[in-house]
C-alpha cells in the first residue's frame, strides 16, 4: 500500500464561488503513479467545502439559492458576537456540507459520473487563497 500527498492551490472570489477542480484532481492522480485506491480531497478551514455537482450554469445559481434558505445570510448568528465578523452563515453551511470527500480510483482514473464534477465551494464572505489537500492511498 502506498500514499501520495499533494495540494491544489486556488484563489476564490468569495462567498459561494464554485470552482471545478476535477481536472486538477485527475492530474494529481496521474503524477502519483497509484493505479487503484481512494482519493481524499480535504479543505483545511471552517468556511469551505468539497463536494460534487453537475457544473452547469443553472446549478451554479440553484446551489447558492438553496443554501440561502438553509443557513441565510443576514440572520443573527452568535458567532458574530464571538468574533465580531459577519460569516456565521458561512460556518454553518460548511459544517452541514463537510470539509472533504473520498473518491474511488480505478485504473488511474477518478470515478465520477458523466455530469458529476468535483468542486470546491467557498462560503467565506471575502476572497480567499485556499490550499486543498489531496491524499491518495492505494497500489
Amino acid at each position: 500500500m502506498s500514499t501520495y500527498n499533494d495540494e491544489i492551490n486556488i484563489r476564490t472570489n468569495g462567498e459561494v464561488d464554485i470552482i471545478d477542480i476535477t481536472n486538477q484532481v485527475q492530474n494529481i492522480v496521474n503524477k502519483s503513479k497509484i493505479k487503484n485506491g481512494i482519493v481524499c480531497i480535504f479543505v483545511p478551514g471552517s468556511t469551505g467545502t468539497i463536494t460534487t455537482i453537475e457544473y452547469e450554469p443553472g446549478l451554479m445559481k440553484d446551489l447558492p439559492r438553496a443554501l440561502q434558505k438553509i443557513a441565510p445570510k443576514g440572520e443573527h448568528y452568535d458567532h458574530h458576537e464571538t468574533w465580531h465578523d459577519d460569516n456565521g452563515h458561512s460556518h454553518v453551511r460548511a459544517s452541514l456540507m463537510g470539509p472533504g470527500i473520498t473518491i474511488p480510483l480505478i485504473d488511474r482514473r477518478i470515478i465520477h459520473g458523466t455530469w458529476q464534477q468535483i468542486v470546491f465551494v467557498e462560503f467565506d464572505t471575502s476572497p480567499r487563497s485556499r490550499n486543498l489537500i489531496v491524499q491518495i492511498v492505494g497500489e
